[in-house]
């Protein structure tokens, strides 16, 4: 079956968004094709979260337009949101329900259809290393679980653009390696946008990377360009300081 998702699944030009008369998107403008695995980069507070929420049409820009799989998220909010997993910074979970029963409740949400519901949990579960858990109580398991959790109801709809914010954050090494190889693994069917702060994950994660500095784009391109910017490779730490470095 051919696959059906466009080649460029989200597009966002010139975000711009404002908390009072403080600017804290400027202009930001990127891209994201199918099978793409994109890194948001930047230290705390460089507005990461906040265009993450833009862009899953949790929080409206005050300018900029956003695409996703062609649909207008302003304009056709539903159709857009249809084709958009995310996993916020702290998962959006129902302590007191079994993963089983949480998945079902998202499933629904998403409009999954009743005899297609069994199946989509059952693929979910899989995917994120969930199926012994799946009669467990969510509050019972270790935040690696629960972040498993976290992005097992963010795919459960099959969605083309996947929004990871700061995936890892909080887990212990075994838990982010999982998380990793997850991610990896879902980079391969879908478009996957991550926050981190991490270069170790931006390097073994990423096909491209944009980062943010006080909510302005400060580059954008591959991994591979970042770690040579200046034309000598194993450089990546040393570029990405010097491109968030704070002017006074």
């Amino acid at each position: 079956m051919p696959n059906l998702t466009p080649a460029l699944t989200l597009e966002a030009s010139q975000l711009t968004r404002r908390f009072g008369k403080q600017v804290v998107i400027h202009n930001v403008s990127l891209q994201l094709k199918r099978g793409e695995v994109l890194g948001l980069l930047g230290h705390n507070g460089a507005g990461k979260s906040t265009t993450m929420q833009i862009l899953t049409g949790c929080l409206a820009p005050d300018s900029g337009t956003i695409k996703i799989c062609g649909f207008d998220l302003q304009r056709q909010p539903t159709e857009a949101k249809a084709h958009i997993g995310y996993l916020p910074e702290t998962p959006p979970l129902y302590k007191e329900f079994s993963v089983k029963n949480y998945l079902i409740f998202a499933a629904k949400l998403r409009g999954i259809k009743s005899n297609e519901v069994n199946a989509a949990l059952d693929l979910a579960l899989q995917r994120c290393g969930l199926t012994d858990k799946r009669n467990v109580l969510i509050g019972t398991l270790s935040k690696g679980y629960q972040q498993r959790v976290g992005i097992a109801q963010a795919i459960i709809h099959q969605p083309a653009v996947i929004i990871l914010d700061e995936p890892t954050v909080g887990l212990d090494p075994a838990q982010i390696r999982d998380i990793r190889t997850l991610i990896r693994e879902l980079g391969n069917a879908h478009s996957v946008i991550l926050s981190t702060h991490l270069l170790t994950e931006v390097e073994s994660l990423c096909d491209r990377v944009e980062i943010l500095q006080r909510g302005t784009l400060v580059y954008s391109g591959s991994t591979a360009e970042l770690d040579k910017l200046n034309g000598v490779a194993g450089q990546l730490e040393e570029n990405f300081i010097r491109l968030t470095e704070v002017k006074i």
